[in-house]
């Protein structure tokens, strides 16, 4: 039995193979070892989404952005979601950890800017809802008082933070220079952005004819209630006002669905209980924008309403101000 083993080139105890030889019993081969693949697996970092301004898109020399609710490291504002997950919540809210929001800001500059984010600095603003405009001329200021904010200088990250009101970037290109603004009622009340066209003038020379602007997601006419008041304070200020309100009806998904059930109900505008009114941000904004002479070929808006889709923004509104914060950012290369 030896001698036949030996002829096909094998012993007791022993077997031959192309990888190598086993003794019996053994569980590693004792010839060449093979790499074993590692048991863990890496869990990938969930992917942070963005708004972009299809202008803004068209222009190499800057960088923009408007963040989105997901692929951050907050679990606060909802619990619920799976371990991988998180908000990308970007602004210091007293729910939130400050490291929570450190790192989530850290995590969409590398995002956005990739190997170049080491070379930026974010500068963000201290907003009150106020129409006071910042000029960033000292290059290591990083923290600054006001709702709009614009530099020349290169590598200045510009962000403003929102979670309902509206984020207008704004992009000269012929001077190179660019500005965030946070919008609220009362900002736009104010003229805020009208005011930011103005200060580039001033200060670079600008030309509005050479701006190019994107209007960032934020409530929408389909959600945006107002009081009697705000009609009031806008008619005050703008002679288009009356063309940004509208009255609307709160929707009745049973009387929409059996509508013969309430053959005898009043129709709408005789109802005891009347439309609420609705006020629209984003054409309030476009159209000071057009009023500051920007050609409209070269505004665009995002127009997704932040109360209607709290699965993608953080709304404070829906939310009830449990929620945190997005973040919208321009700047130069």
């Amino acid at each position: 039995m030896d001698d036949l083993l030996a002829s096909i080139g094998l012993t007791h105890g022993t077997r031959s193979s192309r990888k190598g030889t086993w003794t019996e019993g053994a569980r590693k081969p004792v010839g060449k070892k093979k790499k074993l693949a590692a048991e863990t697996t890496k869990v990938p970092t969930p992917k942070i989404d963005f708004d972009f301004s299809s202008l803004l898109a068209k222009a190499p020399a800057v960088v923009h952005g408007f963040s989105t609710r997901s692929g951050g490291v907050t679990r606060v504002y909802r619990p619920g979601l799976p371990k991988s997950q998180g908000d990308l919540n970007l602004g210091f809210t007293s729910h939130d950890e400050r490291k929570n929001v450190e790192a989530n800001r850290t995590r969409m500059m590398q995002a956005l800017l990739g190997k170049e984010a080491k070379d930026w600095k974010l500068v963000t603003l201290q907003q009150r809802h106020t129409p006071v405009v910042r000029v960033l001329r000292d290059t290591e200021a990083t923290h600054l008082r006001g709702d709009a904010v614009m530099t020349d200088l290169p590598h200045r990250l510009l962000g403003v933070m929102t979670a309902d009101c509206i984020p207008v970037l704004l992009y000269d290109r012929k001077n190179g220079a660019v500005a965030a603004f946070h919008a609220g009622w009362r900002g736009t009340l104010a003229r805020i952005v009208e005011r930011g066209v103005g200060t580039m003038k001033i200060e670079y020379g600008t030309d509005p004819k050479d701006i190019v602007a994107a209007i960032g997601a934020g409530i929408g006419p389909c959600c945006y209630s107002v009081g009697e008041e705000v009609r009031h304070e806008f008619e005050s200020q703008f002679a288009y006002a009356p063309e940004l309100f509208s009255d609307v009806y709160e929707s009745e998904p049973i009387r929409d669905k059996y509508p013969l059930l309430f053959m005898t109900a009043r129709a709408p505008g005789h109802s005891p209980i009347g439309p609420q009114l609705h006020l629209d941000l984003w054409e309030a904004n476009r159209r000071q924008l057009l009023d500051a002479g920007i050609s409209a070929k070269k505004i665009s808006v995002v127009g997704t309403c932040t109360a209607c889709g709290t699965s993608r923004y953080f709304s404070h509104r829906t939310e009830e101000g449990f929620t945190g914060r997005m973040m919208s950012v321009i700047g130069v290369r």
